[in-house]
């Protein structure tokens, strides 16, 4: 057994994953929201680092991964954007896509530089990446960074000259990886979680020798970057980190297919509401939305109905879109029982420190007041 140390974000978390990483103390990064009466004195000595998730839909969870799965991680990803470099860390150090920026840099042996300031913004970005030292540079954002640093056009020149830009957390909308693509960025779509040592799907195909399968509509990853488990809860271990066939594999919870050959993600097993007797899928409401004009940051929750049980109710920060018309294509393409029963405009869209859209603050907001923009 070894010590578990909690360590606040900030500029001590590099030497303190370094020391993890090398044998050291446990470390969990905390944002000061952890309840630190609840964790253990020590954990088994193979962890290195324990990651509590967002709770973007429930409960956080404590992810216990070991230095070797770190690391894997972190090989798999230098060969698969074609080398190492620097990095600049634009996310919190209490989530694993931050974690990951720090743990690329030690094993490339590069020095990261950080964004400042409370609040992320291009003018941060674009500090950043004046105190960077080396030719070949990387970064990854969650999508509503890479949208900010787009409409800057000092930042969005900043990152064109970037080796490759890291962007997942979330469903990226097309229309946004397209605005991208036309402004010379590289981006490369990753998917993973902390119970993968972070992103290990990149563009739809696995890097280094994870393995990626879906099982009856489920996403399963396996390989080295696979954590140890949920601190504290065996239980939860066992029925998310399955063996089958000699390996084993992690049941992400997340739906998904093979489409010419590349792992397409369409969003939360779960995330399905039954309205008037029809299941529908969330994500795909959301994707469909987000083509639509002014409507790219869209997000949609479900909320009860006394008539439908449930009906999903969207929200946007725009005020520039034709509901209407939004709502309509999504029957079309989706059928009624999709359609969104309201379009509401709002101030902001609620978002964990991640930079993920907090859904139970969403499905709150939505039972509140906003613009009406469509109805069922």
């Amino acid at each position: 057994m070894k010590a578990l140390r909690v360590v606040p974000p900030g500029d001590g978390v590099l030497a303190a994953l370094r020391g993890a990483l090398a044998g050291g103390d446990a470390i969990m990064v905390s944002s000061g929201e952890s309840s630190r009466a609840e964790l253990p004195p020590t954990v088994e000595q193979r962890i290195a680092l324990v990651v509590e998730t967002s709770g973007s839909t429930g409960r956080p969870k404590r992810v216990a991964l070991s230095a070797d799965a770190l690391l894997a991680n972190a090989a798999a990803s230098e060969s698969a954007l074609g080398g190492p470099g620097q990095w600049v860390l634009a996310l919190p150090t209490h989530y694993i896509a931050g974690l990951n920026v720090l743990a690329r840099s030690l094993a490339a042996e590069t020095e990261p530089v950080a964004v400042e300031g409370q609040h992320f913004s291009a003018a941060g970005f674009i500090a950043a990446v004046g105190r960077m030292s080396l030719p070949d540079r990387y970064t990854s954002l969650v999508p509503a960074q890479l949208a900010t640093l787009l409409e800057d056009p000092a930042a969005t020149a900043a990152l064109a000259g970037f080796s490759a830009v890291l962007v997942g957390g979330q469903a990226t909308p097309r229309a946004l990886l397209d605005r991208a693509a036309a402004a010379g960025i590289r981006v490369r779509r990753s998917y993973g979680s902390s119970e993968t040592s972070g992103g290990c799907v990149y563009d739809g195909v696995p890097i280094g020798t994870t393995a990626a399968k879906v099982v009856d509509g489920e996403v399963w990853l396996g390989g080295p970057s696979l954590a140890e488990g949920y601190l504290g809860d065996p239980g939860l271990t066992a029925k998310r980190f399955v063996s089958e066939g000699g390996a084993r594999w992690f049941r992400t919870a997340d739906a998904g297919s093979f489409e010419g050959g590349a792992l397409t993600v369409t969003g939360r097993r779960d995330d399905v509401l039954i309205s008037g007797g029809v299941k529908v899928a969330l994500a795909a409401v959301e994707r469909v939305l987000r083509e639509q004009p002014g409507l790219h940051d869209a997000i949609v929750v479900a909320v009860p109905d006394d008539r439908w049980g449930e009906v999903p109710v969207a929200l946007t920060t725009s005020a520039d879109f034709d509901g209407d018309a939004a709502t309509g294509a999504i029957a079309r393409e989706l059928g009624t029982p999709a359609r969104p029963a309201r379009v509401l405009t709002v101030p902001t869209l609620p978002l964990l420190p991640s930079g993920k859209v907090d859904r139970l603050a969403a499905r709150a907001l939505a039972l509140g007041e906003g613009r009406q923009g469509g109805t069922r």
